[in-house]
């Protein structure tokens, strides 16, 4: 009966884990950002499939298929500073929450058996929200594929004309 129980209770850490562990890589991508951790980011970033991402992203049209070589723009999205504010759910250039501040919650928005959207609300803007997608490596191994940024706000509409 022992053995039994000990083997049930191994099982649900077992699936627990499995089902939390993009959940968890989030929590080290946004540290090592954070601390501008280059080898621990190096390990949960696929750095050549968020810039493909990116790029597409920024120029608003749809992911094309990988390019030989990366666009030099996104670059500046790729940084610790910039990767721990979108962590935040902040815009890349605003820099992670201040210390003391209040740190969003990452929410799974999407999981699979092989990948995993986690979204992040932006504190200062309700509503916006920037998504992290995962795919597994391995059994508990997850790495980040792609960001998609909190859709920007609209510009406010000129008139051109005397009424």
């Amino acid at each position: 009966m022992r053995l039994g129980t000990l083997l049930l209770i191994a099982i649900l850490i077992a699936v627990g884990y499995f089902v939390t562990a993009p959940w968890w890589t989030f929590r080290s991508l946004r540290d090592a950002a954070r601390t501008s951790d280059q080898p621990a980011l190096a390990r949960l970033i696929d750095y050549d499939s968020v810039r493909d991402g990116l790029a597409a992203e920024i120029a608003g049209r749809p992911p094309p298929p990988p390019p030989p070589a990366s666009p030099p723009q996104t670059e500046g999205y790729l940084s610790a500073r910039s990767i721990a504010a979108m962590a935040d759910g902040r815009g890349p250039s605003q820099g992670p929450v201040p210390t003391g501040g209040h740190e969003p919650m990452p929410m799974i928005a999407f999981w699979g058996p092989d990948r995993c959207r986690i979204s992040v609300e932006n504190p200062d803007a309700p509503g916006r929200k920037n998504q992290f997608v995962f795919e597994r490596k391995g059994i508990f191994s997850w790495k980040l594929e792609r960001i998609e940024l909190a859709p920007r706000a609209a510009k406010p509409a000129t008139r051109t004309g005397a009424a």
